[in-house]
């Protein structure tokens, strides 16, 4: 870990993703890290980097909430500036992280910054509030979208985002019996959590070659 990002993967990939970690963990949490170490094993470059409330919890300053995700804009593409990746870059995060980087990518995309998001969990609404959508962005989204989402995530299941307005450039990639870490229970589905992130490695890397050929 440098004093900004945490690197994976090859240093010579051709593609970078920069992600950022979820609400309640930092951006090396074991969810973060098995994510990371997946898509390296398909070729992919990731940097992950925490948002100020959270690199304030590892030096210290307390337990700070996070802000609303809304005021995470300005950091992440702060995040961007500093990584001055040099080949394509994707960008996305794991839940909250994937959301703030859902509402900075078209900004990003229509200057040519960026090729396209990747979101590990998407948070559609807050467990237990399945009418409070965090959707509305994502109606008219630009940049091309892979949302990684498991079929049973109190975030989002399955049931309910086929019936929400999302955006055509927006693919969804459900991994059976998932949680909101894209973990499934081995017992009910067959699969482990490893099988699943090495499904979501491989979907984002044939979906990086398809849009940043």
């Amino acid at each position: 870990m440098n004093d900004r990002f945490l690197f994976d993967g090859p240093g010579n990939a051709r593609i970078t993703i920069l992600l950022a970690h979820g609400a309640g963990a930092p951006m090396d949490s074991i969810s973060m890290n098995a994510a990371s170490a997946a898509l390296a094993e398909a070729g992919l470059r990731t940097a992950r980097f925490e948002f100020a409330y959270m690199a304030a919890r590892r030096n210290g300053e307390g337990r700070k909430p996070p802000p609303r995700a809304e005021r995470l804009k300005d950091e992440y593409l702060d995040a961007v500036e500093a990584l001055a990746a040099t080949g394509p870059l994707m960008i996305g995060g794991k839940s909250m992280g994937g959301r703030v980087a859902s509402m900075v990518a078209d900004q990003l995309y229509d200057q040519g910054r960026i090729a396209g998001l990747v979101c590990l969990g998407y948070p559609f609404h807050p467990p237990g509030k399945p009418t409070q959508l965090r959707t509305a962005h994502l109606e008219n989204l630009k940049t091309p979208t892979l949302i990684c989402q498991g079929t049973r995530d109190e975030f989002g299941t399955r049931e309910e985002v086929a019936g929400y307005a999302l955006s055509e450039r927006i693919e969804l990639l459900w991994l059976e019996d998932g949680d909101h870490d894209l973990k499934p229970r081995k017992r009910i589905s067959g699969f482990s959590a490893a099988d699943h992130l090495k499904t979501v490695a491989q979907a984002v890397a044939a979906f990086a070659e398809r849009i940043a050929p």
